[in-house]
């Protein structure tokens, strides 16, 4: 475990200005769905890692939220029952709020942030757009997973990292980072950091 949160060290860093191991718990997970997916089909999803209460200010629960009402000792992201719930819910639309000290606030809510100013590769979506907006507003980062098995990291309303979970995607994938970047490769997992 510890060679592969090496290969997230450029983007798990006091950089972020969040919990540095909330943070690596979230891309962990996030890798986890992006490889599993959820019965057989893959599953995108977003989370934001700290400054939950600005992103709740700036969100609204698309369903009746499955986690209101647990004691925040029952929703922390390193218990492996709340880990297999997240993948459950990852199925249903939305975003999931995870607070600093890493639990988990909320899940299946609508990012209501604005898009102005961000600039996103083509390709990108509506996930994507949200997970940059919401990190540009607040000092919340981003973890998107997406349906194409991708994970990848926003901060500032910025692309920072890419994550390819398999090395046989790696020569058909073009990565969406701009400007400088650096590639580290272990365990399957291919990261691209920008520098």
């Amino acid at each position: 475990m510890g060679e592969i949160l090496e290969l997230f060290s450029d983007v798990c860093s006091k950089d972020r200005k969040v919990n540095i191991f909330t943070l690596e718990q979230v891309v962990l997970l996030a890798l986890e769905i992006a490889r599993e997916g959820r019965e057989g089909r893959k599953v995108g999803t977003l989370f934001t890692v700290s400054d939950s209460d600005e992103v709740l200010k700036r969100s609204k629960p698309l369903i009746l939220d499955p986690l209101l009402g647990h004691p925040p000792e029952k929703k922390l992201i390193t218990d492996p029952n709340v880990r297999e719930t997240i993948k459950e819910l990852a199925q249903l639309d939305g975003a999931f709020i995870i607070s600093d000290d890493g639990v988990v606030v909320s899940a299946c809510r609508y990012i209501n942030s604005s898009s102005e100013g961000i600039e996103l590769p083509l390709g990108l979506g509506s996930r994507h757009m949200a997970a940059a907006s919401i990190s540009k507003e607040t000092d919340a980062v981003a973890v998107v997973v997406s349906e194409v098995s991708v994970v990848r990291v926003f901060d500032d309303g910025e692309l920072i990292c890419e994550i390819i979970p398999e090395l046989w995607m790696l020569s058909k994938y073009t990565h969406h980072l701009t400007g400088r970047y650096s590639e580290k490769t272990d365990h399957s997992i291919t990261v691209l950091s920008k520098k």
